[in-house]
Formats: C-alpha cells, structure tokens, sequence
C-alpha cells in the first residue's frame, strides 16, 4: 500500500507491522528503531532511509536518541562491515545496490543524529572510527558511503584533539589525493574539505608535516592546494573591484568608525555641540590625520577599484582586530611635524592592491600552477591578517628609510619586495612570515639588490671569482706602494697634552729608501719640511711594534669622555729601540690614521689590516674586473672550463721544412 505522506515512500505488508503511520515522534522513534533491527535487508533499508530523513527533526532525534538508537547505528555499520567482507548472506547481495543503500542510509542518518549535539563525538568507540576511516581508505566502496564517511570525518576533527590524531594517522594525504582525482564532484568537495580541517586543526609543525608528506604526488597536491587557495583568495574580488558609493550609509558608517576609533579619546567635548561648519571642519583634519588625500571627501580616495571596498574592509579590520596597533600607527605619524609622518589611509589603499597583485586576486586559475602558500590553510581570514602584518611592516619601513610623502612610492616598492621575498620562503604560518618579514629590514634589501647585481654583471661568477683571486696580490701590492709613498711625503701631527688640547706641531716623514723616519717640530703654517730639516731619527730596523687606541701609552692619561673617545680612534704609537721607547702619533682624520697604520704595519713586516684597506681593494677590483670584461660584453660566462678535447691519434699534422729547403 502507498504510505501516503507527501513524500511517496511504499511500505509492504511484511514490514507494515514495524513502520506505523507519523503521528508523534516517540511513535516515530519507536517504529524505526525496531525497522532498523529487522533482519529482512529490505525493511532494515528503508527503516534507515526513514530514519536519514526524520533525524533533521530535533524532538524525533532526541526520542530516537533516547532510545539507545546510536548504539544500533554502531551496530549496523559494523556489521555491513563484516558483510562487505565476506559474509556469505551479504556475497549473495554483493551484485545489487542493496548492501550499499544500508551503509549509505546508515551513515546518513547518523550524521544528521550527531548534528544536534544530544550526543559528544568523544565518546564514539575508537572501533567505530575505524570503521568510518576504512570506508575512506578502500578502493571499491560505494561513492555515497566514501562521501557521508569524509563527511563525518571532518565534523569529528574539530572536536577532540584525540580523534584530531586518530583521524590524522588513519587516513593517509595520498588516499585523499586519490579522492580528489575522481570525477565525483561532492567526493572531491568532502575530501577537500576533511584535509582543510585536518590543516586547521594540526599545529604548525603537524601543518607541516601533512602537507609535505607526500613526495610522489607532490605535484599534484600542490595544484590542489594552489586551486583551493585561488578560489578562497577571489572571493574577495567582487569587494575588490567595487568602488565606494558615497550614498551608502554602511560604508559612510565604515567610514566613520575609523576616525571615532582612532580618535574617540582626543576630544573630550563631545561633537554633538559644536555646529555643522565646526564639526566638518574637524572631521577633515582627523581624516587628513588618518592620511587620506581628500580629506574634506575622503570617500573619493576610495573610489578607484581595485582595491575599492576591500581597501576599506581591511582598514576597519585592522582598526577592530588590533586595536592598540592601530592607534599606535595612526597617533605616532599624526602628531609628527618633520614631514616624516606615513599616511595610514594611503598606504593601506596602495598595499591592498599590492597584496591582490601578489596574491593574484580576481585572476582565473591556472590548469598547472603549483604556487600555493602553507600559511593560508591555517587561518580563518587569511588576507585580512596578512595586511595587519603589511601595513605595520609599512610604518617600519617608512622609519627605517626616513622617508617623506615625496618617497610614498619608493618606500611601497621596497615592501612589495619584502613581501614578495619572504612569500617565496613558503612560511608555514603567519607568526612565522611576520618574524622572517621584519627581519628583512631596508638595509638588507639594499645588501640583497647589491648581490643580485653583481650576479647580474656575472661578476661572482665562478671564472670572474677566479680573476679576483689573481688579480688580489697584484692590487695588493698597488696599495702598499701608495702607503709607503704617502709615508714619504709625510703628515702634520699634533701633540696633545694633558694640559690643553692642543700644543705644538710636529711632522713626520719616510725617508726615500725606506729604511728610516725623520720627525721634528715644526713652526705654524709649516706643511712640507725638508727632511733635512727634520732633527729626529728612528732607523726602521730598531722598531719592534705598533700600538693602536687605548693600548698607547698617551692615550692612558686622565681626559674627558668625548675627547678621549675621540683620541682613541686616531691614536697610535711606535716602540722602538731596546729600551723601548714610544713615539706617540694622533692622526688628523681617520683615513691618514688607516694609511699610517697600514704603511708601519707593512714596515714592520705585517699585513695592512685598516678598513681602508678593504675598501681600496673592493674599488680596485670592481674597476679592474670591468675593465677586463668589457670585451665579454652580451657574452654569457660558463661556470665551467670547456673541456679539454682529446689529444689526436698522430702527429704527422706537423709540416716538414726539409722538403722544403731542397
């Protein structure tokens, strides 16, 4: 007979007795709960069918829960299971649809009972579990009960961080991979949708470790996460490519609401009483403190799209998920007055529509990309976190450079590449991209854009370092000579006392041939003595050190602070002489300071170990390299040697002038 309900089920007369008309729920519950044990596979089918359907209903669910019924949903999915595996009743049924509809049904239903919360996933038996993950693991499973089982699965993660575990260890990154490559569309949805919540509830390193655990589909994996990042990333597109209507009261309200959060505690007369020219009057200036460009309308700055409304959301998100930061950035740059302030509007317009370029939003996906970043599986709003990160990186680097508003674009170039090159390092989380972007100040970008270049000009590579090592002990030797010549054309010292600062003069030269140093006072307005005129001599032969800064003698004395730091950095002194006597030198500039050093240490038969010296070298090098390359020019430089061919099989090659004589 037809069970006439709306929903055009049919009900034989061998099961009548177990199904009864709907009439109340615990009639309901208590009819399906016996259909449900009946050992006629086509009354337990439909029972559970039933039984899927009614469960939606929270009173039939909790009559149905009261009765122990999970305990026979336990039951049956563990008895299709020894069925499916070898049962001979079941072998017999293994051709029809049947056995399959039991599970599905089964699994269904117990879904749509564990909705409710009546009933803790925690206390399913770890039996049980398996069961479910088996189901997720076999290759010749029905699609329905492979889907309500990832189902299941992925409601049970969030839930405990044992069954997190358990599920982890059972259901292997490879066998959901094989479930994203079938062509059923919602088996493909659920395994997806299990791996997301297994990376959002896995710690970074477990994050990790699920993601890279795959090699020989890493391929493949990579493209589905890349897939799956793409379409969450342009779901803010349509934010993106909208511009600001002025006319909008939610977004004039947005709009408002960061002038009032960030200023609310400024003004403690309340605007209410000031009149309509006062109140526009000092909304403008707030906003212009903000750092919109039209401040008297700042919804203007908000109309070009992209980054339209986006730009927008991620200001208010900042300014209500980071508070204290937000004030912080919007009150240090606005109180400013050295024209160095970094305008908090402007830069977070221009750094939405960085990160939307860097991140591809709005762009269709790609059929082969692989380009996916671990981070975005582990937050709930990805993008928005990643402009609080950004735009603080942003008044950062604005600091860093001492940047003015003539700069805005330079400084937003520089944090494009910080972005762009802590993102190819492939963070695991955004704590984690925050660390590694702040470490990657200015000055390291300025290191890294040198490096680059040399490798642009091909001058590291392997053949060029080779040419730098031989040209090195030449250059080298170019330095010393010009130290020993600056050595011979002498220096004009000052003597300093303890008495006063200053006191007399005093000059000291190489003599021609190396071999002694003439010095002497000399007169005011005296720059170049003879050195004959020079009374004092130190043969080179009796010098046995050089001292440097505070291992002087002279520099030992009582002094100031200042002029004792001073005094340290341009001091040295020569002991000569078994006595060991010391001639006490303070240098004018630090650059005759290193040339003195390098010239006595090279006397003394020591390496010249000044920074000038370095810094010569780097200088001789570049000029010299550059001009050895100049005949290589548009000529790629292998890192290798060509090989050396084969020697020939004879040498009769060889031209005989005998012959020719005769």
């Amino acid at each position: 007979m037809q069970y006439a309900d709306g929903r055009q089920t049919y009900i034989t007369e061998s099961v009548s007795d177990h199904l009864p008309c709907p009439q109340l729920p615990d009639q309901e519950a208590e009819g399906l709960y016996s259909g449900i044990q009946s050992n006629n596979l086509d009354v337990k089918s439909d029972s559970l069918k039933r039984l899927a359907s009614l469960s939606q209903d929270v009173t039939f669910a909790q009559e149905f829960i009261n009765r122990n019924g999970l305990k026979q949903i336990f039951s049956i999915g563990l008895c299709a299971w020894s069925l499916y595996h070898g049962n001979t009743a079941f072998r017999k049924l293994q051709n029809s649809s049947l056995t399959g509809e039991i599970l599905a049904h089964t699994l269904k239903a117990f879904m749509e009972l564990m909705e409710h919360d009546f009933v803790s996933w925690e206390t399913l038996s770890a039996a049980f579990i398996k069961k479910i993950v088996s189901y997720v693991n076999m290759n010749s499973m029905d699609a329905s009960v492979q889907r309500l089982s990832l189902s299941i699965l992925e409601n049970m993660v969030p839930s405990s961080r044992l069954l997190f575990e358990l599920v982890r260890k059972e259901v292997t990154l490879d066998r959901l991979l094989t479930h994203l490559q079938v062509t059923n569309t919602q088996l493909q949805l659920k395994a997806m949708a299990l791996l997301i919540a297994l990376l959002l509830a896995a710690t970074d390193a477990e994050r990790r470790n699920i993601i890279h655990s795959s090699e020989p589909l890493g391929d493949e994996m990579a493209h589905y996460l890349y897939v799956l990042q793409s379409i969450s990333l342009n779901l803010h597109e349509r934010r993106m490519r909208t511009p600001m209507d002025p006319y909008s009261q939610e977004q004039r309200e947005l709009l408002q609401s960061l002038r009032q959060t960030a200023f609310e505690s400024e003004s403690e007369t309340p605007t209410s009483n000031f009149s309509t020219e006062r109140r526009r009057s000092l909304c403008a200036k707030e906003f212009r403190k903000l750092g919109f460009v039209n401040n008297s309308n700042p919804a203007q700055d908000l109309y070009r799209a992209p980054p339209g409304l986006l730009a927008l959301d991620n200001m208010v998100y900042f300014s209500r998920h980071t508070p204290n930061a937000y004030s912080r950035f919007v009150l240090e740059n606005s109180s400013r007055e050295d024209k160095h302030e970094c305008p908090f509007a402007r830069s977070s317009i221009q750094l939405t529509l960085i990160l939307c370029e860097i991140l591809h939003v709005g762009e269709p996906c790609s059929e082969t990309a692989q380009a996916f970043y671990p981070m975005f599986f582990g937050q709930d709003h990805f993008f928005e976190e990643l402009f609080c990160i950004c735009i603080q990186l942003v008044n950062k680097t604005w600091k860093e450079m001492r940047a003015t508003q003539e700069d805005f674009d330079k400084v937003l170039q520089v944090v494009r590449e910080q972005i762009t090159r802590t993102l190819s390092l492939k963070p695991t989380s955004l704590e984690l991209f925050k660390t590694r972007v702040n470490v990657l100040n200015y000055s390291e970008i300025l290191k890294l854009r040198q490096t680059e270049r040399l490798h642009q000009e091909e001058t590291l590579a392997v053949p060029v370092l080779e040419l730098r090592e031989r040209l090195k002990p030449e250059l080298l030797e170019l330095i010393r000579q010009q130290r020993l010549l600056r050595l011979c054309e002498g220096t004009l010292f000052r003597k300093i006392s303890s008495r006063r600062r200053q006191d007399k003069l005093w000059y000291c030269r190489l003599s021609p041939n190396h071999k002694v140093l003439h010095y002497g006072d000399v007169e005011e307005g005296v720059h170049s003595p003879p050195i004959e005129s020079l009374p004092e001599k130190i043969p080179v032969a009796d010098m046995k050190a050089l001292l440097v800064g505070k291992e002087c003698p002279h520099t030992k004395e009582k002094s100031s602070g200042k002029q004792n730091k001073d005094v340290l950095e341009l001091a040295f002194s020569i002991v000569y002489d078994v006595e060991e006597y010391c001639l006490n030198f303070i240098a004018p500039t630090r650059y005759e300071f290193c040339l003195w050093t390098d010239g006595l240490n090279m006397l003394l038969g020591k390496e010249m170990t000044s920074e000038r010296t370095q810094t010569d070298l780097d200088v001789l090098l570049s000029m010299e390299l550059k001009l050895r390359l100049l005949d290589l020019e548009n000529i790629s430089i292998p890192d290798t040697p060509p090989p050396v061919p084969k020697p020939p099989s004879n040498l009769n090659f060889c031209y005989d002038f005998s012959h020719a004589e005769q």
